[in-house]
């Protein structure tokens, strides 16, 4: 592999080193022997070094297979890619490398997504570090492994993991190849595991148009709000603003007033979520929040991989585990970007609900600004505009 990448590099500049050549046939006839000496150097190089390394490359094999074994691969991709099975090939710290077809709807993941991301971040956060461990191990040579985890698409459902090692064509490194099969269905659920799996997953996707739709409702519902929230009362108006977005938008809403000194003003969760316990939290503690207070960028995580970005609530376990959040976010609310921030909110999902998109992002920011606009707006002002109007 160290071989075959040198002489690609060689090649590269090699090639570099001939166009510079080629450029140089304008200059004055006088100079012309010592490109020409250039010339007659680059050549030798080639036929002492280059092609020598390149013979050795082919012998090897390094330098591509035959017709018949690309013919081979190209069936074993196909084969991958069709089992009924969901089937997930990755290394040995688990990042997804390739992800059949029946694995994407067995995830939820999107397209192209998985690749290159951790498979432990569609699990709930309590299977991460023993999916990591017993990948690892196997990645070792310490033999096939198996156990059962939770998605956080369907945390009540188990998942049977199967994990074996794989060594993928002249690759040096072990991967290990991951089979997924629905667990044990729960008491009292009816069909087979997978028709129950596919019963608790996502509502299909009705198109853009409708999410686009939504989110005209959704700032609509936010501007109407606004507009009668009481003037001057900064913690009322982020009450009105939670109002708006939870349950309809997001499970969790937290909204923190203030920026130097910050101030937990409002906490809605789901029904029988410790919603007293993240009121009680300190948001300085929340390394997220304390970031957009300082008036950082807006985040979104989708399956948020440290479980710790949002602190630890009053029991002392992570606000992001003990929530079961699958993806967040959180803006800071300030007029413009050079002004001062006003306050930060924050929001959760969790479960099967579909994870927060770039286009949702984007509108919560909208609404941030014309959250702060509303927080900054002043009763005495509101009274003087009734005066001029009664006067006139």
């Amino acid at each position: 592999m160290a071989k075959t990448e040198e002489f690609g590099e060689d090649i590269a500049d090699f090639v570099r080193r001939v166009t510079e050549l080629k450029s140089a046939r304008s200059v004055p006839t006088d100079d012309l022997g010592t490109v020409l000496d250039a010339a007659i150097f680059e050549l030798d190089h080639v036929a002492e070094h280059l092609m020598p390394l390149y013979e050795q490359l082919a012998a090897e094999g390094h330098l591509g297979g035959s017709v018949p074994d690309r013919d081979e691969q190209r069936l074993l991709r196909a084969i991958f890619q069709r089992l009924p099975l969901p089937v997930v090939l990755v290394d040995r710290e688990s990042v997804v490398r390739r992800m059949n077809v029946a694995a994407t709807g067995f995830t939820g993941a999107r397209s192209g997504y998985a690749t290159g991301r951790p498979l432990t971040g569609f699990l709930l956060h309590a299977d991460r570090v023993a999916f990591r461990s017993q990948t690892a191990a196997v990645a070792r040579g310490d033999g096939d492994r198996s156990l059962t985890v939770h998605l956080q698409r369907a945390p009540h459902l188990p998942v049977r993991v199967t994990l074996t090692a794989l060594r993928p064509g002249a690759e040096p490194r072990t991967a290990v190849l991951v089979v997924l099969q629905p667990g044990v269905r729960p008491s009292g659920a009816r069909g087979t595991p997978q028709e129950t799996f596919r019963a608790h997953a996502p509502a299909p996707d009705l198109g853009e148009a409708t999410r686009h739709a939504a989110r005209l409702d959704l700032s609509d519902a936010m501007t109407t709000a606004l507009l009668t929230a009481p003037a001057g009362d900064g913690a009322a108006v982020l009450d009105r603003a939670a109002g708006v977005l939870h349950p309809r938008f997001a499970d969790w809403v937290i909204a923190d007033e203030g920026a130097a000194r910050q101030r937990r003003t409002t906490v809605l969760g789901p029904k029988d979520a410790p919603v007293g316990d993240v009121l009680a939290q300190d948001p300085a503690a929340c390394p997220l929040v304390a970031e957009a207070a300082r008036g950082g960028a807006p985040a979104l995580q989708v399956r948020p991989e440290d479980p710790e970005s949002f602190g630890r609530d009053a029991s002392g376990a992570p606000v992001l585990v003990r929530a079961q959040v699958t993806s967040l976010l959180c803006v800071p609310l300030r007029e413009r970007p050079d002004a001062p921030v006003r306050g930060v909110l924050t929001l959760f999902r969790s479960g099967a609900r579909l994870a927060f998109s770039m286009a949702e992002a984007q509108a919560v920011d909208v609404m941030s600004r014309h959250i702060a606009l509303a927080m900054t707006r002043r009763a005495g002002r509101r009274a003087a505009d009734r005066g001029k109007s009664a006067a006139n």
